[in-house]
């Protein structure tokens, strides 16, 4: 397989692991005596062997997860044996109760490493972990940005890099980038990193899936220039890794001068199209540079030629500019565009569609019951293995609990170590807890209300997570924010002030606009908020100062209420009562009356005014926007926004002719799901950009703004005014669906019920059911009292999910997304 087909070296390595005992039959695992292993052991061979103790508890799960992992290893030269201790064996892996949960990697006989065998958790792990041993020259694993830049510069004009980010060691992801090092790792230099923070610093934010980064360094000879990097934007499995590579190996661009229908290159071999930009003698220079700027935006996505009109013996019509070929022996297609990020979006869309048919495909075969109907589930399990830096966040007991909250002011995160969410977030808790590391003035703490839940009973709390904050002589504040790293700091730093702030001169007034005041804050609060009210405006007070302690961690609040509050209501042209908004990024302040006013009117005021104009709609903040109960006029974009759009809608925006819907644009290179939401708009995905409006809250019609027209004020103004008349006809109606989980709940009660009856003949055991059938299945159960089943299908379920140690990796959303 791998080593027949590719000329590599093979270094021997024997990979010794103490366990306990397993009586069946392994498959093509061979059993032998320590003294048959120990003797086959030869240097330059390799081998990977357990040591199994007799008279010990089953270890069956473990040596299936081996057993599977005999084939693989051997494609890549290392053999694979049980070894049987006898009960009075004396070798130095037979008998030794302290190392039977550890595993020993040798090359030859010497010892190179030994680690837990829970980090040997299946298959996969299993793999990775030998190859990642047996490949520490070739994956270089680093933890800084420094790190990167160091080994980027070291090759500078010597070799590219494969650089590649996994969630955690042991998954198949990292499984794939060992594989590929293991063929390329002398031809390339592999690079690995299983932190967050660096991935971020070379630019990326959708951090959710593994990465692999191919760094063009051979060809950079000046030191102070930066490697080009480009991204490969599949999946990391082993297969796309090798098409990736092979495709960045060809050449960048080539040129053709025959039918575009009879071109073969190796992009077609490894299933990706090929674009060729159509030239001619008059404008060779300008096209050539033109196909190499989209040779390399296409890199790894598709094969990119330059086709030379004035020597071809073919007709091409006159006015297409580009052609596209899918696969061999499909037609070509005649495109004509004018713009390079049209013919970018043509491609990535094309070849979104190919794959996302091949999972439905996959789909198709019918539910899998070892799936986790819980994507939150299923993350945490494929994360089970990440080793958090708990030490940051303190734990609490029954005992310490009250001695900590009242010596110190304390963030407490009460969580419950068997919910999935609760874990999920205890990530994010330490992600925190790392960033402020040094520079908190608050002390980070937990407490597992499995294990002591009087004391989260007794401070209120009955659903998990939950984090709140404790000051001295103050009830603790409950977080209500998303459940995300970024914003428990906002909450966290946006605390460190009184709200609403007492201001007491016109001066400081001044400064608290402009943000000179709380400068550190303006990163987390990009709006503040200044109540103004005449001295004898009691009342309207109490209520500000009551939203402002309502708002307190998600907003800055100031109040000014002295004499001379006059001069800032003058100079803001504000009628008293009323709030003056300080916009930091625009540099603007407006005002907004208060009258007659009270505390859920101010909270929602201000609320609404956190508002962005414009904004990008991401999976976070889509909530937000919903809750005004508007139709979404969304403009899609395949990168950044066109500045010229974006002026055309802010300015219909200032004219108030956007009032009845909400503006917003999607990046579906930040946020991917929406092309699976136009999707379900357009049988086949339109040129990007493309303006639509979404009538969620009244008959969910979707309408889209004409292909033919550009996006201008006075266009897209006559369109609006044709949709409120009725004068346009909508393309699609989104379903009135409700969102389920993909399979029933699990009945507990009823199964334990199930699997007890299934010891009586005169009763049913019940199957999976939803809880309006069981009524009629009582009623059912005496009329064939011969169907016993052994173990109810859920008890089965139950037993396969345990077994099962991976779920699948990098899952795609399992139903659109209705709320678009």
């Amino acid at each position: 397989m791998m080593s027949s087909s590719f000329n590599v070296f093979i270094v021997g390595i024997s990979f010794v692991m103490t366990c306990i005992f397993y009586k069946s039959t392994v498959g093509s695992l061979p059993e032998l005596s320590p003294q048959k292993y120990l003797s086959t052991l030869q240097q330059g061979k390799a081998s990977l062997a357990y040591f199994c103790q007799a008279n010990s508890p089953s270890t069956s799960i473990f040596l299936e997860e081996l057993n599977k992992a005999v084939k693989p290893l051997q494609d890549y030269g290392i053999t694979v044996a049980k070894v049987n201790c006898a009960k009075e064996e004396t070798s130095r892996y037979c008998g030794k109760e302290k190392d039977l949960m550890k595993a020993y990697l040798f090359r030859g006989n010497i010892l190179l490493r030994e680690f837990p065998t829970d980090t040997l958790f299946d298959v996969n792990a299993i793999i990775a972990h030998v190859l990642f041993a047996l490949l520490f020259n070739e994956v270089k694993y680093i933890t800084t940005l420094e790190d990167l830049q160091n080994i980027e510069n070291a090759l500078k004009g010597k070799a590219n890099i494969a650089f590649s980010y996994v969630r955690a060691i042991g998954t198949p992801e990292h499984r794939a980038i060992m594989e590929a090092a293991f063929v390329y790792g002398t031809t390339y230099q592999f690079v690995l990193t299983t932190e967050i923070a660096l991935l971020r610093s070379i630019g990326r934010e959708d951090i959710e899936y593994a990465h692999l980064y191919f760094f063009h360094c051979k060809p950079v000879l000046d030191l102070t220039q930066q490697c080009r990097r480009t991204l490969m934007g599949q999946p990391l499995t082993t297969l796309n890794i090798y098409r990736f590579i092979k495709s960045v190996e060809a050449p960048l661009l080539t040129e053709v001068a025959e039918d575009p229908q009879q071109v073969s290159t190796i992009h077609l071999q490894l299933g990706l199209p090929l674009v060729f930009i159509v030239s001619q003698h008059a404008t060779y220079e300008a096209d050539r540079r033109t196909a190499e700027w989209v040779a390399w935006r296409l890199l790894g996505k598709a094969g990119v030629l330059l086709l030379l009109r004035d020597s071809l013996d073919v007709d091409i019509p006159q006015q297409a500019n580009v052609v596209f070929k899918r696969e061999e022996g499909m037609p070509v297609e005649f495109l004509v565009f004018h713009d390079i990020d049209l013919v970018i979006s043509h491609v990535e869309n094309n070849v979104y569609i190919e794959e996302v048919q091949e999972d439905e495909d996959d789909d198709m075969e019918g539910p899998d019951m070892e799936i986790q109907d819980d994507e939150v589930a299923e993350t945490v399990y494929r994360d089970r293995k990440r080793q958090l830096p708990l030490e940051l966040a303190v734990e609490l007991t029954e005992e310490t609990f009250n001695a900590t909250v009242t010596a110190s002011d304390s963030i407490v995160l009460f969580y419950a170590g068997w919910q999935a969410v609760s874990m999920a977030f205890l990530q994010s808790y330490i992600d925190l807890a790392i960033k402020l590391k040094g520079t908190s003035i608050m002390l980070l703490t937990r407490i597992n209300c499995a294990d002591w839940s009087d004391v989260c009973t007794k401070q209120n709390v009955t659903e998990f997570p939950v984090v709140k904050m404790y000051k001295e002589g103050k009830n603790p504040v409950s977080y209500a924010g998303m459940l995300g790293t970024e914003d428990l700091l906002k909450f966290i730093q946006l605390n460190r002030i009184s709200c609403p702030v007492n201001i007491t001169s016109v001066r400081e007034a001044e400064e608290y606009l402009s943000g000179e005041l709380y400068k550190d804050l303006i990163s987390y609060a990009s709006v503040s908020i200044l109540g103004l009210f005449s001295p004898n405006m009691t009342i309207a007070k109490e209520d500000f100062t009551e939203a402002g302690k309502y708002l307190k961690g998600y907003v800055v609040t100031g109040i000014y209420s002295e004499d001379d509050v006059s001069i800032l209501s003058n100079k803001y042209t504000a009628t008293l009562p009323a709030l003056l908004l300080a916009r930091h990024k625009e540099g603007k302040v407006e005002s907004i009356p208060l009258a007659n006013t009270h505390v859920q009117d101010i909270v929602q005021i201000i609320t609404n005014s956190l508002l962005e104009t414009f904004p990008e709609i991401t999976v976070e903040n889509l909530p937000t926007y919903l809750r005004l109960q508007k139709p979404l006029l969304i403009l899609f974009s395949d990168g950044s926004i066109n500045p010229q759009h974006k002026k055309a809608v802010l300015t219909l925006v200032k004219g108030k002719h956007l009032d009845l819907v909400t503006p917003c644009w999607l990046n579906l290179k930040n946020t991917p799901v929406g092309r699976r939401i136009l999707q379900a708009y357009f049988d086949v995905l339109p040129p990007l950009p493309l303006l639509v409006v979404v009538n969620l809250h009244s008959g969910g019609q979707v309408f889209a703004f004409p292909s033919d027209q550009a996006i201008t004020e006075q266009n897209l103004l006559l369109w609006l005014k044709k949709l409120e008349a009725g004068l346009e006809s909508h393309i699609t109606i989104l379903p009135a669906q409700e969102w389920k989980p993909p399979l029933p709940a699990y009945n507990f009660l009823r199964m334990m019920d199930a699997a007890a009856s299934s010891h009586h003949p005169t009763r049913k055991s019940p199957e999976c059911m939803k809880e309006t059938d069981v009524q009629e299945n009582d009623k059912e159960q005496h009329e064939d009292k011969s169907a016993i089943r052994k173990e109810p299908i859920e008890t089965l379920r139950i037993k396969r999910w345990n077994r099962s140690n991976v779920f699948k990796a990098e899952k795609s959303f399992k139903h659109d997304n209705k709320e678009l």
